[in-house]
């Protein structure tokens, strides 16, 4: 067995994000140069009141400051390093930082990992100075690390001085390009705080990121966009603590087609990883992925404006009876629900509005608003403050000028009146001073209704992961040691497997295994009815595909024949296999219930995966299944089977009987726990297929693959 280790807690990083004193080490005044930009957004356009220390090895003064020639020159450790020099000689100057005893260096130099095997080799040696000095690294490869709401950026970009807007987003990135993307969303009124862009995460990653943001209070959001997980225990861990400080965290996670996993494998050396395993196990982590960046910026900006304390119910209202009619298709189709007014608002809009206009959720207040902007006050307020509404929906369709900008006055008034979220939908390419008005009054506009609606959907779903966060549970990555795993790979025979299995709660059919063709008819005798017969042999797993089943055999006759014919096939198919015999088994009653799978597997990032859904011949075909973690819950044994298609053949479907679903969750949770409690290192799982009947849930085939030790 390897030997086991302690997962690295996580550590306080408070003088990472804002250090009293640094020192930036490749100084230098060169227009442009990564040294010169750094020492400008410093001095010139960060709000920092510590002492700056400047490093250069030929120079003795920079920018008109003082410059000392080695960091060992330093009077004292400053808590952070900016460090921007070649590629060469950045391993040199950490490890004089570390032995000088600074705590944390932000490395902004590239040619590592990404660039060649030279660069690779620096990077492998870069990874092992913090366990030499107990310096941390943030990078290298990236541009740095702004703290917006401090006032702070230690970064060579020039977009630093104009991207400033403070407020309640963290964001942690790998890639810098499209973190800087989501920060220029301040141009929508979108606000960040602190952005952490980790490049190649020598050290410090993403998940280290996303644990400090949890800690900071000004922080009510966090989005992270990741190319790969490099550390999934760690990861888990600081997505489970958000969720349990009812923090949503937003992701984007790229790589999921095989041209995106080949881009971020050029980008990034983290693994992609299973774009469905991923999205299950952001799901049982309390993260809300979305697909592109737009999405990602919506959904953010709607849950920094709080989170939904029960299913949504959304009011749509414009003065557009066409864009009314669009927005509830979308939300319909996106399951939604529209709220149904009190009488009290009811009888408010008719006062307020024209009799043709709507009055029912969605409302069209018609053009008449346009006409009268007084009235869209009152009416917009009534809506608002209905206690059956938890969000309004307003979808500007066109600039009007000095009417759209009073509608979003009003909207800006309005929303300043009641602590639900209103959310404006600019839908025109024109963009007028309506538009800017609601960014001023911290209004964030959406520019689609599809795109509104997303967001919505999103910002409902976090509502009820909220509701349903148990904190008790842990994946099993979480739980195991470090290396914990046994390094020889045992393939089970199909007995031996289905009785380890048995004594953990999972049923199967009585059966024993045959040595010759005389105990294959004495066993069929014992068990009675109609049996199977399959070949016994580890080292045959597709038993079907070479011949090695024959079904529905009751004479002694059919027994024996079946042995000659299984053995011969087994042979001229395998001959190198070892044959245990046959395994003779009772026979399932297959017209009475429903062909399931469950299996497990081993994932390189997430451990233990369990998979459900429908087996038999088609599971490749139809690929109808759902997947989680391991260990699961109950809830989401329940959960697993209603996310399939199949769900409706096991209620019931055209005529035939519904089958015992309770069975079948005893049965994924029997399979959870043989494989997390009973601490089986299990490799592979696979159940296929279950039969789910109106008397019970069975195992009628088992292949197993488990760790063990040499």
């Amino acid at each position: 067995m390897k030997q086991e280790t302690q997962r690295a807690a996580f550590d306080n990083l408070d003088l990472l994000m804002d250090p009293r004193s640094v020192v930036v080490v490749g100084a230098s005044d060169r227009p442009g140069s990564i040294g010169q930009r750094s020492i400008t957004n410093i001095i010139e356009h960060s709000k920092f009141q510590g002492e700056l220390f400047l490093v250069n090895a030929t120079r003795d003064e920079v920018m008109g400051r003082p410059c000392y020639r080695r960091v060992e020159d330093l009077p004292y450790a400053p808590d952070l390093a900016v460090v921007a020099v070649p590629a060469n000689v950045a391993n040199e100057v950490l490890e004089a930082c570390g032995k000088k005893g600074i705590r944390f260096a932000v490395v902004l130099t590239s040619g590592f990992g990404e660039a060649g095997e030279e660069g690779k080799r620096l990077e492998a040696r870069m990874r092992q100075i913090p366990g030499e000095t107990g310096i941390r690294i943030y990078g290298p490869n990236c541009p740095g690390l702004t703290n917006t709401n401090k006032g702070l950026g230690f970064t060579f970009s020039p977009s630093f001085e104009h991207d400033r807007m403070t407020g309640p987003i963290g964001l942690a990135t790998q890639g810098g390009g499209l973190g800087r993307t989501f920060l220029q969303a301040c141009e929508r009124g979108v606000g960040i705080g602190l952005w952490c862009s980790a490049g190649n995460e020598v050290d410090l990653t993403v998940s280290d990121y996303i644990n400090h943001m949890v800690s900071m209070p000004e922080i009510k959001v966090i989005v992270t966009l990741l190319e790969g997980i490099n550390d999934p225990p760690r990861f888990a861990q600081a997505a489970l603590s958000a969720a349990a400080h009812g923090k949503p965290i937003v992701a984007l996670k790229v790589g999921k087609s095989d041209y995106g996993i080949k881009a971020t494998q050029s980008h990034t050396a983290a693994l992609s990883g299973s774009t469905d395993i991923n999205s299950a196990a952001f799901r049982q982590l309390g993260i809300i992925e979305v697909d592109d960046i737009d999405e990602l910026i919506d959904t953010a900006a709607l849950l920094a404006r709080g989170v939904p304390k029960r299913d949504a119910r959304v009011a749509i209202y414009s003065f557009s009876g066409g864009t009314v009619a669009l927005a509830a298709d979308m939300l319909g189709l996106a399951g939604l629900t529209l709220a149904e007014f009190d009488p009290a608002t009811d009888a408010k809009l008719r006062e307020l509005l024209p009799a043709y206009a709507a009055f029912d959720n969605p409302v069209d207040t018609t053009a008449e608003i346009l006409v009268k902007p007084e009235i869209s006050f009152g009416s917009l307020l009534a809506v608002a403050q209905d206690p059956n509404v938890d969000v309004v929906l307003f979808p500007i369709p066109m600039e009007y000028g000095a009417t759209t900008r009073a509608a979003a006055e009003n909207m800006v008034k309005v929303q300043a009146q009641i602590d639900k979220p209103i959310v404006p939908v600019w839908v025109s390419d024109r963009v007028g001073e309506g538009y800017q008005v609601m960014i001023e009054g911290g209004l964030v506009p959406v520019r689609s209704v599809g795109k509104a609606i997303k967001a919505l959907q999103r910002w409902n779903r976090f509502g009820q992961c909220q509701r349903e966060f148990d904190a008790s549970w842990l994946p099993a990555i979480c739980t195991e040691a470090e290396g914990s795993m046994p390094d020889v790979r045992k393939v089970y025979g199909e007995a031996e497997g289905k009785a380890l299995l048995a004594r953990a709660g999972v049923p199967v059919p009585r059966g024993h295994v045959a040595c010759n063709a005389q105990e294959a008819v004495d066993i069929a005798a014992e068990l009675g009815g109609a049996v199977v017969a399959k070949i016994a042999s580890a080292d045959i797993l597709h038993k079907t595909d070479i011949g090695g089943v024959m079904v529905g055999l009751r004479t002694e006759a059919e027994v024996r024949a079946a042995w000659d014919a299984i053995m011969t096939s087994a042979r001229n198919a395998c001959p190198e296999a070892r044959i245990d015999g046959l395994l003779i088994e009772q026979m399932a009653d297959l017209k009475q219930g429903v062909e399931t799978l469950i299996g497990v597997h081993r994932d390189p990032l997430f451990g233990p995966i369990l998979t459900f859904g429908l087996g038999g011949i088609y599971v490749e075909l139809f690929k109808d299944v759902s997947r989680r973690l391991l260990p699961i819950t109950p809830r989401d044994a329940t959960e697993m089977i209603r996310e399939t298609r199949c769900h409706e053949l096991l209620k019931g479907y055209r005529g035939s009987p519904a089958v015992d679903i309770a069975a079948l969750e005893r049965l994924l949770l029997a399979v959870s726990d043989f494989v997390v409690q009973d601490k089986h290192h299990v490799l592979e799982m696979d159940l296929n297929p279950v039969i789910v009947s109106p008397s019970g849930a069975m195992a009628l085939d088992a292949v197993l693959v488990m760790a063990q030790e040499a």
